[in-house]
């Protein structure tokens, strides 16, 4: 390796540089696509990681631990053990390059378009659920079935979901010291950073995560983490009222008097077992007045706590503070995730909303459109549409001719006051406007009916004169049933229907 090391710094120069220019050449492409500018992305991070790994060969090269090189540059001069031949140097060192490039045909001078071609023929392997819609929505079903069907958790929708799952901060403390919620946020950070590792390939996380660890480092220690707030001094505290002075007590019979649940305390916070009766806790806490802790019997501990290694029963609170400390930065770390991936987050809600209308035919047609759906974007939506009459839109997104434009008469401005001076163009839809909806808002508002009668009317000043005409007219000639209503009897008598009901109840007819 020693003869070609520089021949190795050469070509790995060469490398980084030609890779750069291929990053070049790449962003100088405009994706037409959501799906073409996540391939460009993760084609782009490709070419990172590749300059980044030789970038660290060349610098352990010229750290030369083993001085490798510097004999090498040695060599080149003719200078050896034997004295300096000059000539003699120069033909080996030909002699190996030729040997090496033998060796290794393929490092051989490349076409930058020829290279570009061969690297890029394919598209990168991308390893998205059907659910997560390539990117565009997050599988969180998995989560919420944990979370609806844990003790920390809650019984509500998927959609109810969608909107706390980023706020691990609401959940009350007290159902968070468990296994089962450690490994619930555990797991659901490592989704959310593979999810955003996959449709950010060029955010740079560690750095992002570097930040907010910093961040939390503060407001850990001055107790303002959000959802944890005064945690530190709240555990010591904790573990200072349970803890019990042994020095006060000679025999196993005194301390019996303390009672089962502060014995039980004292030994849930020096991590040993608190069950089994009074006797026997009282038994085990006063095994520690002589013993350190370390050197009690396995036995003695709770199996979810090892003994501690390190002497004094500072090791129980401080590890415990540890584990709380490492929830804590893993919920701040979901909450920038979050926070990172709103917009996704915002389109997993609209989906779940839905879908919940929509039957089970449509929901498998949905699942074969979601993996052409973005293949479907193209160039007209990103060209300006040229239109400089200001034509209207049809149906593909074109303006309309405009002899239809002039047929329809949409150059025309109809301003109807009760829909809130709205402006309808053409005579078609200012006629139609009046069984619209705004409209017959616009008349309940105004507490008249929307009748016939008010076709063409479009101030409210004019529909409330009107209306009240109808209601005097109709208080003339107003249809009066009890007056006019014929009621006829078993004889064949005509009577109206007041006199007809009087007769009744007098038992007349």
């Amino acid at each position: 390796m020693s003869s070609t090391l520089l021949e190795v710094t050469r070509s790995s120069h060469e490398e980084v540089e030609r890779l750069e220019r291929l990053v070049a050449k790449e962003l100088t492409n405009d994706p037409t696509s959501s799906k073409d500018r996540l391939y460009q992305s993760h084609r782009v991070r490709f070419m990172l990681d590749q300059i980044i790994n030789t970038s660290h060969k060349l610098v352990e090269i010229y750290e030369d631990k083993d001085n490798a090189r510097k004999d090498e540059i040695a060599a080149l001069g003719g200078h050896t053990a034997f004295g300096t031949n000059v000539f003699s140097a120069f033909y080996d060192r030909l002699k190996e390059i030729r040997d090496y490039h033998r060796r290794h045909p393929a490092v051989r001078a490349v076409d930058a378009d020829e290279e570009y071609e061969q690297m890029f023929k394919e598209d990168p392997v991308l390893d998205f659920s059907g659910e997560e819609g390539f990117g565009r929505y997050l599988d969180l079903h998995e989560f919420y079935n944990r979370y609806i069907n844990s003790k920390f958790g809650e019984r509500m929708e998927y959609i109810a979901y969608l909107n706390v799952f980023s706020q691990p901060q609401l959940i009350p403390r007290k159902r968070k010291m468990t296994r089962q919620y450690r490994e619930y946020i555990t797991e659901l950070l490592e989704y959310l950073i593979f999810f955003f590792e996959r449709t950010e390939p060029l955010q740079d996380l560690d750095r992002i995560f570097t930040k907010v660890a910093s961040e939390f480092e503060e407001q850990w220690t001055s107790g303002k983490v959000e959802g944890w707030e005064n945690e530190g001094q709240e555990n010591r505290h904790d573990f200072q009222a349970s803890t019990i002075d042994l020095d006060y007590y000679t025999t196993v019979e005194e301390l019996v008097e303390v009672g089962p649940e502060k014995l039980k305390e004292a030994l849930a916070a020096l991590g040993l077992k608190s069950g089994g009766t009074v006797q026997q806790r009282a038994e085990r806490l006063f095994l520690t007045k002589n013993t350190p802790l370390e050197k009690l019997d396995k036995k003695h501990f709770a199996k979810s706590l090892r003994a501690p290694e390190q002497n004094g029963n500072a090791d129980v609170p401080s590890r415990k503070q540890e584990d709380v400390k490492e929830l804590a930065l893993m919920e701040v770390k979901i909450r920038k995730l979050c926070e990172l991936l709103q917009e996704n987050i915002v389109r997993t809600k609209e989906n779940a909303e839905k879908k919940q209308g929509m039957t089970y035919e449509e929901l498998l047609q949905e699942l074969e459109d979601e993996d052409t759906q973005a293949d479907v974007e193209s160039d007209d939506e990103n060209e300006t549409i040229y239109n400089p009459l200001k034509l209207p839109l049809g149906w593909d997104g074109k303006p309309i001719p405009y002899w239809l434009y002039k047929l329809h008469g949409l150059g025309q401005e109809f301003k109807c006051e009760i829909c809130g001076n709205h402006i309808y163009w053409g005579r078609r839809a200012f006629e139609r406007h009046f069984k619209e909806w705004r409209h017959q808002h616009g008349m309940r508002c105004l507490g008249i009916p929307n009748t016939k009668n008010f076709n063409e009317i479009t101030s409210i000043q004019d529909a409330k004169e009107l209306w009240e005409k109808i209601q005097a007219r109709q208080g003339v000639h107003k249809w009066r049933p009890d007056l006019e209503e014929e009621y006829e009897d078993q004889e064949g008598n005509i009577y109206n229907k007041k006199t007809y009901t009087d007769l009744q109840r007098q038992g007349l007819i």
